[in-house]
């Protein structure tokens, strides 16, 4: 049983990390390349999709709070990431500080739900791309035929058609009669499955091609909230009455099981943190970087900081504009955007937003490959998840592999439920890295650390009992179907893992946490 939590030495992670030719990835991004990753990630799924979700669910216009409270507790676990990607700039992410610090066997479990994690975030965001691109496609008078629409939404959702746009009824107004409308059931969302195909050839072709895609649209990205931002506000200021009716009450009655009230904020706060796994995605990539002991920490932390200010003032301003009744939909900023009737302004930001969710399936599902490649250069899981492309230099058999099993999660699964699936493994990571950076501080004080978490122990126990308070405000669906997956996990490490894990083999004087 002592094997099961047998530690990777640092000294084999060191050697790994300092790995070249052509069986390695390679190290080509800057530390511009990193923080537009995160902002690639983190600008996207939060702004564009679940901002609404968690204000028409959760909180209402309180869910500027709920980013609030998200934002802190990414700010403890961030620090806490920036302090081991600087020392072990490994790809794998939480997944190889865990390995490092409390032994294999809590590795392999947020390992095993990193891969639920990243694989339910690329769904969800393929989710909102294909509600965005749509409500392009009506604007420009490209309305699919009811015949087409049925392959635009999931497995069973009905869409009715109302001035010009097919939309759930949770869109439409309380007072228009659905019997009157015509609707349609959905079979499968072509577009979200296509959309997760093409980011999955992208990755394949090379990192280097990926990050430079992703830093041109996360220009591009940011100029079009921007404009969102610019447009909402000026619309806000010349309708103050429309802010203060939809503003109020600012924090709605509480109608229990987190909804609404003060435990809604932290709901809500619950449903947003997807929208953070940005930065930690970042952390994947730094076997790719080129100085990951300096370059990691401002990755992690700048894109953290930037996103948690744009989030505030994004939500805020979408409140205003619009009911957050009406905001439970697959393309919440375009309806707020919509309700300014600036017409120009609401084609730029829909355009935005199909680029931009782009790069946030892209980081999502750089980040589950990497965790994959990362489990099975270590035994955890088979060979050919970490087979490297000789030309390409990507671990291209684990990205079609994934991107093929992921693109249908989107064309079937609603959004709510994709996303609320992801927080669970995001918090859990935040937690354990959290605890492992206080760890190590235990175990090895003077271990050369690059960046240095401030404030030990102290901000890793905020880390850890703030992503514990969250997760219990998450829906009891959330931990069935992860305890399912965990189970499934398990089945695999016993039956396999366990008798090709590499680390095992090792003397154990050298897994026993010190080495």
């Amino acid at each position: 049983m002592a094997n099961l939590f047998a530690t990777k030495p640092l000294s084999l992670l060191s050697k790994e990390a300092h790995e070249e030719g052509e069986h390695t990835l390679k190290r080509s991004l800057g530390p511009v390349n990193l923080i537009t990753l995160g902002i690639g990630a983190v600008i996207g799924a939060g702004i564009f999709v679940l901002t609404g979700q968690a204000a028409a669910l959760y909180a209402g216009p309180a869910v500027a709070l709920s980013f609030v409270l998200a934002g802190i507790t990414c700010a403890f676990a961030g620090l806490c990431y920036a302090e081991f990607a600087s020392i072990i700039p490994i790809a794998g992410s939480a997944y190889t500080y865990g390995y490092a610090t409390l032994g294999e066997f809590v590795a392999w479990i947020i390992g095993w739900d990193l891969v639920l994690e990243y694989a339910f975030g690329a769904a969800t965001v393929a989710s909102g791309w294909s509600g965005y691109l749509l409500s392009l496609l009506e604007q420009l008078n490209l309305r699919p035929s009811p015949s087409l629409a049925r392959f635009t939404t999931t497995y069973g959702n009905e869409i009715y058609l109302y001035h010009g746009k097919w939309q759930s009824a949770v869109a439409l107004p309380s007072s228009v009669p659905l019997a009157g409308l015509p609707h349609v059931t959905g079979v499968f969302n072509v577009i979200a499955f296509v959309a997760i195909v093409m980011v999955t050839a992208v990755l394949v072709i090379g990192i280097k091609e990926s990050a430079n895609l992703n830093s041109a649209i996360v220009i591009v990205k940011l100029v079009i909230v921007g404009i969102f931002l610019f447009l909402g506000i000026g619309y806000l200021m010349h309708h103050p009455d429309l802010a203060k009716m939809n503003w109020h009450p600012f924090i709605p009655p509480s109608q229990g099981s987190g909804h609404f009230g003060l435990q809604g904020i932290a709901a809500g706060a619950a449903s947003v943190f997807f929208a953070y796994i940005g930065f930690d995605a970042v952390s994947t990539a730094a076997q790719e970087a080129k100085n990951p002991q300096r370059d990691m920490p401002i990755g992690i932390l700048g894109s953290l900081v930037v996103c948690t200010i744009l989030y505030i003032a994004v939500s805020l301003t979408l409140t205003g504009l619009v009911s957050y009744k009406v905001l439970n939909v697959a393309e919440p900023v375009a309806v707020g955007i919509d309700a300014t009737g600036i017409t120009w302004g609401s084609l730029l930001v829909k355009i935005g937003a199909v680029f931009g969710l782009g790069t946030v399936m892209l980081v999502m599902l750089l980040g589950q490959s990497r965790v994959f490649f990362s489990m099975s250069r270590d035994g955890l899981l088979p060979k050919w998840a970490s087979d490297i492309h000789p030309k390409f230099r990507t671990p291209w058999i684990s990205n079609i592999v994934v991107g093929t099993i992921v693109a249908f999660l989107p064309a079937l699964l609603p959004i709510d439920k994709l996303s609320q699936l992801v927080n669970m493994g995001t918090l859990l990571a935040f937690a354990i890295v959290s605890a492992g950076v206080w760890i190590l501080r235990v175990r090895q004080p003077d271990l050369p650390r690059p960046f240095k978490t401030p404030l030990v122990p102290l901000v890793p126990i905020l880390g850890i009992v703030s992503a514990f308070y969250l997760m219990f405000n998450l829906p009891a669906l959330t931990w069935i179907v992860v305890g399912v997956w965990l189970v499934v996990g398990l089945v695999i490490y016993f039956g396999y893992s366990t008798k090709h894990s590499k680390v095992q083999k090792l003397p154990a004087h050298l897994t026993s946490g010190r080495g």
